[in-house]
């Protein structure tokens, strides 16, 4: 009997509930998956995998960067390769499929391929990234890093909380840390990169789709700002003379909300706060503050930047408070490959599906993997939203649409092109 896109999905479901509890919790029901680069559920979870990929008759390899890949080639050796995948890594006490399932469907992709016999002109790849959240090291997309070819070496003095370094992490995982260079792949050799991620949103649920396009992955900025006021005492100080940071706090808040209400792809928030002397009866002296803005258009967060630090100038002014302002991290957004998108709009057409596109308001591993080649992105449903929580959900049946959708594209991509 042939495996059809529902069985191949509902296969993908059963592997993410074994390897869910692949964890350093006890109970990733009630308390999450945890579980961080170069540790042994990591080894247990590259195990598990392997063996899948070994049942679906692929070619297994492992880098010096702690990645997994499993190749369904082609027939020709010297074929350009189309890589599928995601990461393998959570956060502390994270869900059940944020990353993990990225590297599954594709799985359940080549199970159904292999079932019905179907070759392609070129290899497909599914990686399993080693560490996109950089929870152990702070070494976010530590794995696809290696395979772009940017990663930095000064990387590797990262330490974790134990003091044990990236590069002894590594090491005592099985990898060469002085080889990763080697581990790259060549950029004329790649197609492209395609990952599948629950949305960690929840604008397709509320739509009714299992589905969607992603346009772009959002670029991101973060500043700290330091208000400086005047400490008093609370009960003699009248309120027309003093100078309170806490308020110009507030006034920024305010300011950080009603801008980025007002414009169209852009989301921000005000997510830290620090307040001194933090007394019950004392005027704050200085309140400490993180601001970060995100949009998938990098002119319209620099706009919104430009904007936002001069009404912050003219409030705290107004108050006879002083500023204190750095810019602490900026990254840039990636846009999603034309082509690539049209292609994917294309198959979850073909699939029934009305299609969407939306852009991602988180990272990614293809951040990294722009560097290498065109990326693209499928988004699935999750339950009201939530991701990095226990409370993570997806609908079962969700899965065998994304298997559909991604053999759609995979031969459709096989037949357009010539080889």
């Amino acid at each position: 009997m042939a495996l059809t896109y529902e069985q191949a999905g509902a296969l993908a479901w059963q592997w993410l509930e074994q390897i869910a509890r692949v964890s350093e919790t006890d109970d990733p029901e009630r308390n999450g998956v945890t579980r961080l680069c170069a540790t042994r559920e990591h080894r247990q979870a590259l195990d598990m995998l392997g063996g899948w990929m070994r049942d679906a008759g692929m070619a297994l390899r492992s880098d010096n960067g702690a990645n997994l890949i499993g190749r369904y080639a082609s027939a020709n050796p010297a074929a350009p390769t189309l890589l599928l995948g995601s990461h393998q890594d959570t956060v502390p006490h994270g869900g059940k499929y944020d990353g993990i399932m990225g590297v599954l469907l594709p799985l359940a992709l080549v199970r159904y391929l292999d079932h019905h016999a179907i070759a392609l002109p070129f290899h497909l790849d599914v990686v399993a990234f080693s560490d996109e959240e950089g929870t152990r090291f702070s070494s976010t997309l530590l794995g696809s890093k290696v395979l772009a070819g940017t990663f930095e070496p000064a990387m590797l003095d990262a330490q974790d909380d134990q003091g044990v370094t990236l590069r002894q992490a590594l090491i005592d995982f099985g990898c060469d840390p002085e080889r990763i260079a080697d581990d790259r792949y060549a950029p004329g050799e790649v197609l492209g990169f395609v990952e599948v991620h629950i949305e960690q949103g929840p604008q397709l649920e509320a739509e009714g789709l299992p589905i969607g396009v992603v346009s772009a992955i959002t670029g991101i900025e973060r500043h700290k700002l330091s208000i400086h006021g005047l400490a008093g005492h609370a009960g003699t100080v009248p309120m027309h003379l003093r100078q309170d940071a806490l308020v110009g706090a507030a006034r920024v808040i305010g300011l950080v909300d009603e801008l980025c209400k007002a414009t169209d792809e852009l989301v921000g928030v005000v997510g830290k706060i620090d307040n001194s002397p933090n007394g019950v009866n004392v005027i704050p002296q200085r309140t400490d503050l993180t601001i970060e803005l995100r949009s998938p258009d990098d002119a319209t967060r620099l706009a919104a930047r430009e904007t936002l630090l001069t009404r912050i100038d003219a409030a705290l002014a107004e108050l006879d408070l002083r500023l204190e302002q750095r810019l602490i991290y900026e990254q840039a957004a990636v846009q999603c490959a034309p082509a690539l998108v049209s292609r994917l709009e294309a198959a979850v057409a073909a699939s029934g599906v009305t299609p969407r596109t939306l852009f991602s308001g988180a990272g990614h591993d293809g951040l990294a993997m722009q560097a290498l080649c065109d990326i693209g992105m499928l988004f699935l449903r999750c339950e009201r939203g939530i991701s990095h929580h226990p409370d993570e959900a997806i609908d079962p049946n969700d899965l065998g649409v994304a298997v559909e959708v991604l053999a759609r594209f995979v031969t459709a991509l096989a037949e357009a092109e010539r080889w």
